[in-house]
């Protein structure tokens, strides 16, 4: 088999195994946005990838046997030619890159400033810290460390920050991230489309105890969300307003922290 049969099979071949490599169905909103940016982005790449191969195989293979290399000769058309068509891809990703990573479903501004913020949102403020998590639930006067748990089909936001160094906040497979900056609060947001367990960890090396710092997150019902809140309380659980309050002659402070 000659040079010309084979590199278009090889090219073939190689674009074949890049389109069998479909993403798991998202499980949230920002999810979804992330994987359908990575779609339109792989749409561009392969052409690509199956050009430039192509050519360097039909090359290698074609002057394989050659003794010496004949000199190039400028060619100003072909020049022009990839150089618009690299500043035209080149546009295509960052507009198509901006309108993601802008995106207020995504990447968050301080809600306090958002008007289009749902009334029944939950709200998580997020601190990290040498090396551990905690997870305050605004709404409901809780909180929790190592486990994360968001209910499903409600906008839910996160406002993260740390008590020490940098440090980072990633969950993948729900397209959760964002650092964790000392002295700032970064803000973003998802709604959980599918109940379960999901892995989250520190994506920003902070020092001898990286590893270990992850946590769990599992996506609820409501049903089961507003019951496991429940739990969390350690003073008196007001079932109307879901909110825990402090038990009669307790104290002011009816926030717990407890490990999920």
């Amino acid at each position: 088999m000659n040079a010309k049969r084979i590199a278009p099979l090889a090219t073939f071949g190689a674009a074949l195994l890049l389109l069998a490599a479909d993403p798991a169905a998202a499980q949230s909103t920002s999810a979804d946005a992330i994987n359908g940016l990575n779609e339109r982005l792989l749409v561009v790449a392969i052409p690509i990838t199956v050009l430039v191969e192509g050519i360097l195989i039909y090359t290698v293979l074609k002057f394989k046997d050659s003794d010496e290399a004949k000199p190039t000769r400028e060619n100003r058309r072909l020049e022009i030619t990839w150089t618009v068509a690299t500043a035209v891809i080149l546009l295509f990703v960052g507009i198509a890159t901006t309108m993601v990573m802008a995106d207020q479903a995504v990447i968050v501004d301080d809600v306090e400033d958002r008007a289009d913020v749902p009334d029944d949102a939950e709200h998580i403020d997020v601190t990290a810290e040498t090396y551990a998590w905690t997870f305050e639930y605004t709404r409901h006067n809780v909180s929790t460390s190592s486990k994360l748990v968001i209910p499903e089909g409600q906008e839910t936001y996160f406002n993260i920050t740390t008590r020490d160094w940098l440090h980072a906040f990633h969950v993948p497979q729900l397209g959760l991230k964002h650092d964790a900056v000392p002295g700032q609060h970064n803000y973003i947001m998802t709604t959980a489309t599918e109940p379960g367990l999901y892995q989250g960890y520190c994506a920003e090396y902070c020092g001898t105890g990286h590893s270990a710092m992850m946590f769990e997150v599992e996506v609820m019902s409501q049903d089961r969300y507003e019951g496991w809140l429940a739990d969390q309380c350690t003073g008196e659980w007001n079932e109307e307003e879901l909110t825990c309050e402090a038990p009669a002659g307790g104290s002011n402070s009816s926030n717990a922290t407890v490990a999920a």
